[in-house]
C-alpha cells in the first residue's frame, strides 16, 4: 500500500532571471513570493494558502512549460503503477522520477511535499 496526490505546478522558464519571472506569475496567479530554494537557486515558490497547492517557478535551460508534481510516500511504487496505465521512466534526478504521460506531457514524482500528505491522499494498494 501507498499514498500519493497532485502536490502542485512547477512553472519551468527558459530565462535568465528567475527573479522576474516569478515576479510576474506571482502578479498573474496573486500569489505571494516566497523563497529562493534548491541546489542552484533555481526555484521560487509561490504561496498558494488557500488551495493547498505546491506552486514554484523555476529557470530551466529547455523550452519554457508548465509541469505537475505528484507527491508519494513510496515514490517507486508510484511509479510503477504510472507505468502501468502508460506512462515512460525519463530520468531519475536526485531522490525523483522525471515520468512523461501517454500523452505526451511530462511530470514529476517527488517525496510529500505538503504536511497534510497522509490524510489528503489517494490511497493504492
Amino acid at each position: 500500500m501507498h499514498k500519493s496526490r497532485l502536490s502542485g505546478f512547477i512553472i519551468d522558464c527558459e530565462t535568465g532571471d528567475l527573479a522576474e519571472a516569478a515576479r510576474f506569475w506571482s502578479a498573474a496567479l496573486g500569489m505571494p513570493l516566497g523563497e529562493v530554494s534548491g541546489a542552484s537557486n533555481n526555484y521560487i515558490q509561490l504561496h498558494d494558502a488557500q488551495r493547498n497547492l505546491h506552486v514554484e517557478v523555476q529557470a530551466v535551460t529547455h523550452e519554457s512549460r508548465v509541469h505537475l508534481d505528484i507527491e508519494s510516500d513510496d515514490i517507486e511504487a508510484e511509479v510503477k503503477r504510472l507505468e502501468a496505465l502508460g506512462a515512460k521512466r525519463i530520468k531519475q534526478v536526485h531522490s525523483w522520477w522525471v515520468m512523461q504521460a501517454p500523452t505526451g506531457q511530462r511530470f514529476c514524482v517527488v517525496r510529500p511535499q505538503d504536511p497534510g500528505f497522509a490524510s489528503n491522499s489517494n490511497r493504492w494498494d
